[in-house]
């Protein structure tokens, strides 16, 4: 049976160290930004991203990987007649799952004896990232492709997203708020909270201030865990500090049998902007769980 070497997007928010541990392949996303363009985690930091963001907001855009950049991760992950199992960012978010399935076709018909498999996670940020921490674990574990592509589609049948956003400011960049309502939202400090829903990124409700946000978020989050053990990533838009303190107070409030800190993707904070916070997570069950450290 051919080892799994697993491909993500850097929009899967997935901290280093356990990109490094697990041998996870990154295709980075596109940020362009005051007339020149980076390659996320490649060229550029979250943090130096957000940076150019608040000096220039309007000249800050994205854009997917393009099929050659996908090929080449691919054939990368390939070497050594690896199958490789890769994990999209949301086909209702983005072009990234076509992409990759085009590109995984043609990797395939120059190296008939590789398999790739291209799992669309449905979801955004770090709970694309969980998905993927799932999969690498089952590699981890000895499983195949086919049990790996099993693990990553039951967790992402399973993980929930949220996040409060400091700001409404920047919101009508998804195309689903009007510029005037967002402007409007911003004079009056209004907070939205975010999560996902068929794939797609929608509105779960409102705050009237940071506090009041994190503190609905996790109502709605043991709502959904109730006391079951969990895995949680925690996640922050140049917002180090307040990132840290939501994580130890949900280490605090939860069972958490996996749970890190991340920072939240500049490929979608371009439209939530600085001082979001945010969380992803689902019960522990069926998937492999994590190993020590």
């Amino acid at each position: 049976m051919a080892r799994v070497a697993v491909v993500t997007d850097s929009m899967s928010c997935l901290p280093s160290e356990m990109v490094e541990k697990h041998g996870i392949h990154i295709v980075p996303i596109i940020i362009s930004v005051m007339g020149k363009t980076y390659r996320d985690l490649v060229d550029i930091t979250p943090a130096q991203a957000y940076e150019f963001f608040q000096k220039d907001p309007d000249s800050f855009r994205t854009s997917p990987s393009s099929p050659p950049m996908y090929e080449e991760v691919f054939r990368e992950a390939s070497r050594g007649g690896h199958d490789v199992l890769c994990v999209s960012l949301s086909s209702r978010l983005s072009t990234s799952y076509n992409v990759a399935t085009m590109a995984a076709k043609q990797v395939m018909k120059e190296l008939p004896g590789i398999r790739i498999v291209v799992v669309d996670s449905q979801t955004v940020t770090a709970a694309e990232g969980l998905v993927v921490a799932a999969a690498a674990r089952a590699v981890d574990s000895g499983q195949g492709l086919d049990e790996v592509a099993e693990i990553a589609t039951d967790v992402r049948s399973q993980v929930s997203f949220l996040a409060v956003l400091e700001t409404i400011r920047h919101v009508y960049r998804t195309g689903r708020v009007p510029k005037i309502a967002a402007q409007a939202g911003a004079v009056l400090h209004i907070r939205p909270i975010l999560t996902t829903s068929g794939g797609l990124v929608r509105v779960a409700g409102l705050s009237r201030n940071m506090r009041q946000g994190i503190d609905r978020i996790l109502r709605m989050m043991r709502t959904r865990l109730g006391t079951a053990p969990a895995h949680v990533a925690v996640m922050h838009a140049y917002a180090q500090e307040e990132g840290e303190r939501l994580k130890e107070r949900i280490a605090a409030e939860f069972d958490c049998c996996e749970l890190w800190l991340t920072e939240f993707s500049p490929v979608m904070g371009y439209a939530t902007g600085t001082g979001t916070l945010g969380v992803a997570f689902y019960k522990d069950g069926k998937a492999v769980a994590p190993g020590p450290g």
